[in-house]
């Protein structure tokens, strides 16, 4: 008897430095709709390519400025989200939201996506198109992995998943665009849902 209670203080103490070690309020829905707006503005940029520029994209050109504007707008639209979203669940767990933690999370996260962007904007000034797609999943791969030892490792998996679509992406430049849906869209609703039945549910 003495030993099970001894086991199970053991476990309750690796579940609370665990819990004190990594920020573990993300939300599954917010992965869920984050793809959801992806796919919308992939949509949208599809559409406006296709039936306004001939598939010819130029820096200066109001098509290309448009799809840059959507996708920021697909950005910022998933980040408040995601905010909100795990906001509403660390209150619901009497959580921290902004801790040490957390703190690391972030940085994390931001140090390869702001490397990446900023590359990315370098390569598209010299009129490299091809390899943007494929190079935004790749850092945004690399941001996941980064910041997965602060929060449910799970994410670190879809980071790989990225990574993989994203080298595809600039091995075949030509289907940049669908691995991006597929990176991007898909595979963040599927992993979103993922996330939501092993974490989110269980917890309502």
């Amino acid at each position: 008897m003495e030993s099970k209670d001894y086991l199970k203080d053991i476990s309750e103490i690796k579940d609370l430095m665990n819990k004190s070690s990594r920020f573990i309020s993300l939300s599954g829905l917010s992965g869920i709709l984050a793809g959801i707006y992806a796919l919308i503005g992939a949509a949208i940029a599809y559409w406006l390519v296709t039936n306004h520029s001939n598939g010819i994209l130029t820096l200066d050109g109001w098509v290309f400025q448009s799809c840059l504007l959507t996708l920021i707008t697909v950005a910022i639209v998933s980040i408040l989200t995601a905010i909100f979203l795990t906001t509403r669940k660390a209150k619901k767990h009497n959580a921290k939201i902004w801790d040490a933690t957390s703190q690391r999370l972030i940085i994390n996260f931001l140090i390869p996506l702001i490397v990446g962007g900023l590359y990315i904007l370098i390569i598209l000034s010299q009129g490299k198109y091809g390899q943007s797609g494929g190079l935004m999943l790749i850092f945004y791969g690399l941001a996941l992995v980064n910041a997965s030892k602060y929060s449910i490792g799970d994410i670190r998996y879809l980071g790989y998943i990225q990574i993989i679509l994203g080298l595809l992406a600039s091995w075949k430049p030509g289907y940049g665009f669908w691995f991006w849906v597929m990176g991007f869209g898909i595979m963040h609703i599927v992993y979103g849902t993922w996330m939501y039945l092993k974490f989110d549910k269980k917890s309502n």
